[in-house]
């Protein structure tokens, strides 16, 4: 990493360093600068969150932060040189898969964490004090997923702050996600409605309370700026009749999880029947058991009311689900690997409240085999699902 701008200097070819140039030019202000020197000084704390390094950092200090830009020029060229290549080669990455007919779908998190270079750049947009200690943090209340709720830590925004700027932050947030992917997942939407605020001493998610979000003004702003959203609203959850609503007035499709759909009521809205054709359905998300380690977990009760409504055992799980879910009339449809591979529960990906051994579920091209080749490509021609 060290060597990255003096290697570059030295082998990039003049086009490159042109482009390297331009990108430093339009991000410097941003966001680029701001990160390099967050990320020489998390390295020199020993790795800790900004808010327990030396307060002359801390707080930002004009003198001590001139000190480090002289004194680091070199490792922040680096930093920069490193930035400047992946988004280069993420930049080709998409354009190779848009050419051959492949559009990527990316993901946004609606929080950002305390320990994070735009929280130490932008503390003003969060509600935490001048020491990096927040008042109140993020979470959801009992749910589908835990009985305590999910209390997430992430410090709460300052949404007076961010409506007095029309929202500059998350148009420019937004801009950089739609840079990087076609199609981008907005997380817990129903919190631009109504966010769970939990006091920050707090040890669960249980005794928290529904505060207004930005609502519409914060959608006008971003439809302003960008145009047409290229975003699909996370509306799981406890969600109301404000924040669906508040979805359908700026037309964003939200999500249809099968595996929530079957607990008895012909009006459960994951249902195939209630499906909505601006939605998108997935047979499990990331959040979600597998499909088969969903349905062995299934009581028999259960397992009759899914075969009750899905007519006869035509096909083994994972794959009654997944052709389930390609006849949906909804616009997109998203099988995880793991389903059309038709792995149990020891290969889900997230167990959302636990800190440890979630994300780390890869597969091997071993795994796919023709059979599931041969009938994926059959139904996705089937159900409509050919570009």
């Amino acid at each position: 990493l060290r060597l990255a701008a003096g290697r570059f200097e030295e082998r990039a070819s003049p086009e490159l360093h042109a482009a390297c140039d331009q990108f430093v030019e339009e991000n410097n202000e941003r966001w680029l600068h701001d990160y390099a020197l967050y990320r020489i000084l998390k390295t020199q704390h020993g790795e800790r969150p900004w808010h327990e390094w030396a307060p002359e950092y801390v707080h930002r200090e004009p003198e001590a932060m001139q000190q480090l830009e002289s004194s680091a020029d070199a490792r922040i060229a680096d930093i920069k040189v490193i930035q400047f290549l992946f988004f280069d080669q993420w930049a080709r990455f998409r354009k190779y898969a848009n050419d051959s007919g492949i559009y990527l779908f990316g993901d946004m998190p609606i929080c950002i964490a305390l320990d994070s270079a735009d929280a130490w750049a932008h503390p003003e947009i969060l509600r935490i004090d001048r020491d990096g200690n927040p008042d109140a943090v993020a979470g959801v209340p009992p749910d589908y997923f835990s009985e305590d709720g999910q209390l997430w830590g992430n410090p709460l925004y300052d949404w007076d702050v961010h409506e007095r700027s029309h929202y500059r932050w998350w148009v420019e947030r937004l801009a950089a996600s739609a840079e990087l992917a076609d199609m981008v997942r907005i997380d817990h939407f129903r919190g631009f409605e109504a966010y769970w605020e939990i006091d920050a001493r707090a040890e669960t998610a249980v005794d928290g309370r529904w505060v207004k979000g930005p609502g519409d003004s914060f959608f006008q702003a971003l439809t302003a700026e960008l145009g047409e959203l290229p975003l699909v609203a996370e509306d799981l959850g406890v969600i109301t009749p404000e924040v669906t609503a508040l979805r359908e007035r700026f037309g964003l499709p939200g999500m249809k999880i099968l595996q929530f759909a079957f607990d008895g009521s012909s009006e459960n809205p994951y249902l195939p029947h209630n499906h909505e054709t601006l939605s998108v359905v997935y047979t499990g998300t990331h959040d979600n058991n597998t499909t088969l380690g969903w349905y062995q977990e299934l009581t028999d009760d259960e397992r009759w009311s899914v075969h009750h409504y899905l007519g006869a055992d035509s096909e083994p799980m994972p794959w009654l689900l997944i052709r389930t879910a390609l006849a949906s009339v909804a616009h997109l449809a998203v099988i995880p690997m793991q389903d059309l591979l038709g792995l149990d529960g020891s290969h889900r990906m997230n167990v959302p409240g636990v800190a440890d051994g979630n994300w780390r579920w890869r597969f091997a091209w071993d795994q796919v085999q023709e059979e599931q080749r041969a009938r994926l490509r059959d139904w996705v021609h089937l159900y409509g699902r050919v570009p």
